[in-house]
């Protein structure tokens, strides 16, 4: 690694890092704005520093380990989820050039990250000991498990159209304002909704459901640990809107702004967009949740997947 790829490493972190203490912001604003309230406002100007004192509490609160927990996992359940998500966010090209680490097989790296955050919830419940943490920890699996299917096949129709797995491929194979969300449409909603699943948001934000389950998988969970679930849930709404933005809306495509700014700003709609999604629409069953994967999400994402195949197999498909 030279120095240039360890000052861009280091660039992209800070600017997530801030992007997900804005989110923060972002999200308490817009939920009070949807919800005819102030939101944080005594925290320096329209309460921009909400976020800071959000952490300074989270740091000086008491960092608490049940004793009958098992410890190593207990402890090391909450960074999961932040080492995945960041490492997924490593082959993502923000801009021509700008990517941390330009994988031919970055979508499916990408994939493969999201997986493995599985285990942070799983494990953190688990190994609290405590039967609500295990029973949200349990709903967690079978979330995203059920999830990680259409998400997968909804993706599968993009690559059929581009013949790569390397994220800027994708990207540049929708120059010229050929965006996919207009051949894709139906992969493009079935890949929102998944995502929406994948990260456990409302409505699909059954692991936590702290109305039945007392918080759910992080209900023995403390301090910084605490803040790192959610760290990583921020960030995976970036790394789920990041995505969208690159393989359905043309990634940094865009005029007059330069493509940085392009990339950054249809990824913050998309994140907005989640907030709004959250303050409006009421949580699943989970009867409900399994049943809209299974029978309704995966058969449609086979279908699209077969219609995309076919039409490719009569105009031609694009080399590989």
């Amino acid at each position: 690694m030279t120095w240039l790829d360890l000052l861009r490493a280091i660039g992209v972190l800070a600017v997530l890092f801030g992007a997900a203490a804005m989110m923060i912001w972002v999200e308490r604003r817009l939920l009070a704005l949807l919800q005819d309230r102030a939101g944080p406002n005594r925290r320096g100007p329209l309460g921009l520093l909400q976020p800071v004192a959000d952490v300074v509490k989270l740091l000086f609160k008491e960092d608490w380990t049940p004793p009958f927990a098992d410890r190593l996992l207990f402890v090391f359940a909450p960074n999961i989820v932040v080492i995945t998500v960041l490492a997924a966010f490593a082959t993502v090209p923000f801009a021509p050039g700008l990517a941390v680490a330009e994988l031919d097989v970055g979508l499916l790296f990408v994939l493969g990250m999201l997986s493995l955050g599985i285990y942070s919830v799983t494990l953190g419940g688990w190994s609290s000991n405590n039967k609500y943490a295990l029973v949200g920890s349990l709903r967690a699996a079978a979330q995203m498990i059920s999830y990680e299917l259409p998400l997968g096949l909804a993706l599968v129709g993009v690559v059929l159209l581009t013949g790569s797995f390397k994220l800027s491929d994708i990207v540049l194979a929708q120059a010229g304002y050929r965006w996919f969300v207009f051949l894709q449409p139906v992969g493009f909603v079935l890949f929102l909704v998944a995502g929406l699943a994948e990260v456990r948001r409302v409505p699909f934000d059954l692991p936590e459901a702290e109305s039945e389950l007392v918080a759910g998988y992080h209900a023995e969970y403390s301090s910084m640990k605490f803040a790192l679930f959610f760290l990583g849930e921020y960030l995976d709404v970036l790394l789920i809107s990041s995505l969208v933005v690159i393989l359905y809306l043309g990634g940094w495509e865009g005029p007059w702004l330069p493509p940085v700014l392009w990339f950054a700003l249809k990824t913050g709609v998309l994140a907005a967009g989640f907030v709004v999604v959250r303050g409006s629409l009421p949580r699943f069953r989970f009867d409900q949740l399994m049943a809209l994967g299974w029978k309704v999400l995966i058969p449609l994402s086979l279908l699209n997947l077969l219609v995309t195949a076919a039409v490719l197999l009569l105009i031609g498909a694009p080399a590989p």
